[in-house]
Parts: structure tokens; sequence; C-alpha cells
């Protein structure tokens, strides 16, 4: 049968039910008619929904792509860029001279030409602040020596901050103001936050020295006492940012792409999240640190002690890391002494799901957002009794935390009265 009989018999069947109805082809015409424009009229919304999406994934990916530039000095250039390597967020270090009088110095004048030994720093602003990279700075030197970096005298060694903005220079202060009001050092430190200066790059053996002479480059860092202050000084607490705060993670939600450096003009309700559409792995890679899609997307457990809300009890909410679906109150929240941030229930028991997770030795619980489906944690029975009895198990890593300050201005607040 071809594609013309079947037509034919269509619209014969079309007829005789017409006629069988008492519908006038008048009428059937006019119905057939109007089904085409409603068609034509949902393709067209469809199109543009798509073209929204589309330009929406465009702009978020524009903002993921921005990387900035810091200066900073701390000793020996081969340790600074040794270690700012290691943060997350970083991308590229390259060691150099700032703040002489010449241009282009070489290893051989920039001491007489006033220079500092500096390292550029190309970074992520969306994984790691400027602020977190001062931090840095302070933790993996030694901020109270004005003279000189440990075994390296004189000025050339002396740490320095290097700021582009006004924004930049208040994020300094302020973190160095918290390193005071704690107490950290006998003394206020005495690092100098100074404009930014031309940046001249240092000769290529002095680039990755770390990694292409391994064994000169330890030894000289042992020997100097770097290893050892720093260790003494901080020890566990070294590379985890206390007096500086991450950048938000840009959030996709069902209508808006949220980052933090925009402000939400969206006032959301318990619904919001129905039409929730998750991104794609691509672009999880880029919206979440590799920890984070570890975590919520692999079904993998961060460390515990170490992680960011562990013990955190400020007041607010704690959302879903991808989709921003609120999942937990502060006022739920209870140390349970595993090293984990840990909850006596959800902010109801519809805002996540449960499955059942059959592992080689063990069944556990496991814990996913409803919308995101998120890896969030697992939930057991050895909760406060009095409370209800459960401990829901959760990954900081999984998680964002909103404080109640910023709840109202977030989207949140219809969550305000149920603190």
């Amino acid at each position: 049968m071809n594609i013309k009989s079947v037509l034919i018999g269509f619209v014969a069947l079309t007829v005789v039910g017409g006629l069988w109805y008492g519908i006038s082809a008048s009428k059937a015409k006019e119905s057939a008619l109007m089904m085409k424009a409603e068609e034509e009229k949902v393709l067209v919304e469809r199109e543009q929904s798509t073209d929204e999406r589309l330009t929406e994934q465009k702009a978020s990916e524009k903002s993921m792509s921005t990387t900035s530039v810091a200066l900073f000095a701390n000793g020996c250039f081969w340790c600074v860029e040794h270690d700012l390597e290691e943060v997350e967020g970083v991308t590229d270090v390259v060691s150099g001279y700032a703040g002489g009088t010449t241009n282009n110095p070489t290893y051989k004048n920039y001491i007489a030409s006033g220079h500092r030994e500096v390292g550029q720093v190309t970074y992520n602003p969306h994984i790691v602040s400027y602020g977190n990279l001062v931090e840095h700075i302070i933790k993996h030197g030694d901020p109270t020596d004005a003279e000189g970096s440990f075994y390296d005298r004189g000025f050339q060694y002396a740490p320095a901050i290097y700021y582009k903005t006004e924004q930049e220079k208040s994020e300094a202060l302020a973190v160095i103001a918290q390193v005071d009001a704690k107490k950290v050092f006998e003394n206020p430190l005495p690092l100098m936050v100074i404009p930014s200066v031309p940046f001249y790059s240092a000769e290529e053996y002095h680039q990755d020295y770390a990694k292409k002479n391994t064994i000169k480059y330890t030894y000289y860092r042992t020997g100097s006492g770097r290893t050892t202050f720093i260790k003494k000084q901080w020890g566990d607490q070294l590379d985890i940012f206390t007096f500086s705060e991450k950048p938000q993670i840009p959030k996709t939600t069902n209508t808006t792409t949220i980052t933090n450096t925009t402000e939400i003009m969206q006032t959301f309700s318990k619904d919001s999240w129905i039409g929730f559409v998750k991104p794609t792995e691509n672009e999880l890679r880029n919206l979440l640190t590799p920890l984070q899609y570890e975590v919520t997307q692999e079904e993998g457990t961060e460390s515990p002690y170490t992680n960011e809300y562990d013990k955190k009890y400020e007041e607010g909410i704690y959302v879903d890391i991808v989709s921003g679906e609120p999942l937990y109150f502060s006022k739920d929240k209870f140390d349970s002494g595993t090293g984990w941030p840990s909850f006596v229930k959800p902010i109801s028991p519809e805002v996540v799901t449960l499955v059942i997770d059959k592992g080689l030795f063990s069944t556990r619980t496991e814990v996913r957002s409803k919308y995101a489906d998120s890896h969030l944690g697992h939930v057991f029975d050895d909760g406060p009794a009095d409370r209800g009895g459960k401990r829901y198990c959760m990954n900081s890593a999984s998680l964002r935390f909103i404080a109640k300050a910023q709840m109202e201005k977030e989207g949140y607040g219809y969550l305000l009265s149920s603190l």
C-alpha cells in the first residue's frame, strides 16, 4: 500500500465520520486549520525555548571561561610558583620580577634595580577567589617577616600583595584583618598591600624549577626552614580557606543561570524546581570543582573533618550545589562526631530521594536531591533519639550554604519563617 492510498483512505474515513456525527465539511476543515495553527504555535514556542536555553548556555560558558591574573611576592619564586600551582582553580603560574625601576630585568641585575621575586597567577575566579589566594600567600610563607623570607634575606624576598582594583585591595586587607583578629601571630602582620606593577617573566630555567630540579629544590626548601615553619604554624588547616570566602559556584535553575557576580532577580517558591533541566556532563564539569563533580555525579565521598561545612553552625539553609534546590535548615544540623555535616532531617521528606545502596559488605540508604539527582550522602538510624533517630550524613561538596542574611537576596525569602 503506498502513501497516496493511505491518504485517500484517511480522507474518506474523515468524511464518513463527519457525516455520521452530523459534522459539516466546513466544520471539519475549520477544526483541522485550528489544529494546524496550534501545532505551529507549539513548534514556535519550542524553538524560542531552545534558543533561550542556548543563549543562557553560551552566556554561562562565556562567564565560566573568564580568567583573572594576580601578582604576589612571597620569598623565593620557585616556592611561590610550586605552592600556587597546587591550588584548585589556578591554571598557570609564572616566576618573574616586579616593582623595580628598570624594564626587562634579569636574575643578574634584578636586585640592583629594586625588583622583587614574584609569581604571576592566572586563575578561575569562579573556583578560587582573590581573597583565597591572599590567604594562601599568608599561609605558605612567613607574613611576619618584612625584611626577607626564611633563609633568603633582603627586600627582594619580602612578601607583598599586589592589587589591581579597590575591590582586590579591600579583599586583601579583610583577610589580613581576619588573621590579626584571630591572634594567629603575636603581632599584627606587616604584610604590604600595594598597587600592581609591571611584571617581567624570569628566565626559562627558573620556570617550573621544582619539577625540573626536584632534588635540588627539595634540599633548598627544607634547608631554608620554610616547610618546617609552615607545617608547625598551620598544621592540617594549611590548605583550608578559613579567613576568606570561596566563590559561589554558578548554579543553573529552570529559568536562570546565576553566578557570584550577578544579582538574583527571581524569587523562588517550593515549586520553582519542578521544571529544572539538569546540565550536560560537560556543563557540569565546567560548573563544578573536580571534588564536587566526583561526589555529586560519581557517588564519591569527601574526606571527613577537613570539609567545608562539618563545623559550620551559622543560621541559614543548605541547597544543592547543582540546582540550588533547598535541602536542609541549619536548625536541624548537629555534631555527629563523624567529620561530615549531619542533619536530623531534610527541609521536608519530598526534597530528597532515598535509594537502597547495596555494597559488597553492607547495605546503606543513599540520599539524592530530588530534581538535580545529585548524590548527597547517606542516611543512618544512629541520630539523636529525641530528634527522630536519623542521621543524614552529607558531603559538603554536594551543598552550598546560604546565610540567613543572604536568603532574601538570593531568592529564598519564602523559607525565612521556617528557620
